[in-house]
């Protein structure tokens, strides 16, 4: 198998209209709040951090899958714990093995995915020589649904072509809890941290995270509340923690497409629940419901000397994967991120 192909060739939908109108649906249901004005002044308040750009042209959706995808296990080939890692082309493992899933919810299926779904992570690997590090990828969809072939796949194959290993992380949706989620991307940053030599990752710091909308929201849950050394015991006291989990699960950046660090729709503002946060790259529309809370954020973490670029879209909404041009922005800030670490 072509490596970077295995998404095209063995994802799992579950009925285009149906995945878009749930995504659509639960959005909605959750941004009773204005939209910001399509305003592209520059910022006097944060003129290093902060940059207004007005694109050409708006995104369009033009042909994009907004499908939930839930992967077929008949294309997973093991766990992260057993599988022997093969760095030449791509793999979908489970993140956990079958009978011990950190959970405090009880397992009957999760909106659109069936009964018996498992997590799992899969990789598109770099294409060229030089791996210049690994990203962790974790798709929008209200915790819902997960859209990872109008957010995750998009921009893995442009990651993949700067030279970046990237990890597709298919977590946990509703009736699941946000911190079970938070647990199986913790999972997933050590099972990468783990085989950094296997990948030929330049250091172990070489991880980062992109997370779109409530897959950001994901991002900074794992961040602030499941890195380091924290055990999946802190939310599963009954869980028998494996080798794996004594590999630290911290991530050096993280970028947050139209995304905050915070709950479903609701931003944190306080500064004492943002400790710990890492680097953060910002990339969010003035149309977008939720400019408000995303400006409001930059402004808190900014007072807390969090290094963080800001890019604001003159006029763009919620919702463009992988357009926008940030990709190679963030690129660049992820090698000064893993620079300074």
């Amino acid at each position: 198998m072509r490596k970077g192909k295995m998404h095209a060739m063995t994802r799992r939908t579950f009925g285009r209209s149906a995945g878009l109108l749930a995504t659509v649906a639960a959005v909605s249901a959750c941004t009773n709040r204005r939209g910001g004005t399509d305003d592209t002044t520059a910022s006097a308040d944060l003129p290093a951090v902060r940059q207004y750009v007005r694109l050409g042209s708006s995104p369009t959706f033009s042909g994009v899958d907004f499908d939930h995808v839930s992967p077929d296990p008949a294309t997973v080939e093991g766990t992260v714990a057993t599988a022997v890692v093969e760095p030449t082309r791509s793999q979908r493992l489970f993140l956990w093995e079958q009978e011990s899933v950190p959970s405090t919810t009880a397992a009957n299926g999760s909106g659109y995915d069936p009964a018996g779904f498992r997590p799992t992570v899969t990789s598109v690997l770099a294409v060229g020589d030089t791996v210049r590090g690994a990203v962790l990828l974790c798709a929008g969809g209200a915790f819902a649904v997960r859209g990872d072939n109008s957010d995750c796949y998009p921009t893995a194959t442009q990651m993949s072509a700067l030279g970046y290993h990237c990890f597709v992380v298919d977590y946990r949706v509703r009736p699941y809890t946000q911190a079970e989620a938070g647990v199986d991307l913790a999972r997933a940053i050590r099972f990468v941290r783990a085989h950094t030599e296997d990948y030929g990752l330049p250091s172990l710091q070489h991880i980062a995270l992109i997370g779109y909308s409530a897959g950001g929201i994901l991002c900074g849950e794992t961040i602030l509340n499941w890195s380091g050394a924290t055990s999946p015991t802190e939310l599963d006291a009954d869980y028998a923690p494996d080798t794996l989990d004594a590999v630290s699960a911290d991530a050096v950046a993280t970028a947050m497409i139209y995304s905050f660090y915070g709950r479903l729709s609701v931003a944190e503002l306080n500064p004492d629940r943002l400790v710990g946060a890492v680097p953060t790259y910002y990339c969010y529309g003035t149309k977008d419901p939720f400019y408000d809370q995303f400006e409001a954020q930059v402004e808190v973490l900014g007072e807390r000397d969090v290094t963080l670029r800001d890019r604001v879209l003159g006029g763009w909404p919620h919702g463009f994967g992988a357009e926008g041009g940030w990709i190679e922005e963030y690129a660049d800030f992820m090698q000064q991120a893993f620079t300074a670490a």
